[in-house]
């Protein structure tokens, strides 16, 4: 079965302390889902072309399906009405290709 993964790209962070209810939150929720988080805050970027160098999150879960199921999940819409006003990521779900 294909896993799949949520990719998050914060483009500026302006106000860090401003994401640390979500980020709790999104933890827990994250958790709960069985996913497995292999990238986030404090990991090395090296960007290229057009890519951005700030903040990227990788988030591993055991199916596409799953990962679907995590951003829908309640814990995970009460994290998200926590992100600041303003505030902008590139987040996508993505399948593995095995």
């Amino acid at each position: 079965m294909a896993k799949g993964y949520w990719v998050s790209v914060y483009p500026t962070i302006t106000d860090p302390e401003g994401l640390d209810v979500y980020n709790a939150l999104a933890g827990l929720a994250v958790k709960a889902a069985g996913g497995r988080v292999l990238a986030s805050i404090g990991s090395r970027v090296v960007a290229h072309e057009a890519g951005i160098a700030e903040r990227v999150v990788l988030i591993e879960f055991d199916s596409f399906e799953q990962a679907v199921a995590a951003y829908e999940s309640a814990a995970y819409q009460k994290a998200l009405a926590e992100l600041p006003d303003g505030f902008e990521r590139d987040f996508r779900i993505i399948e593995s290709l095995d």
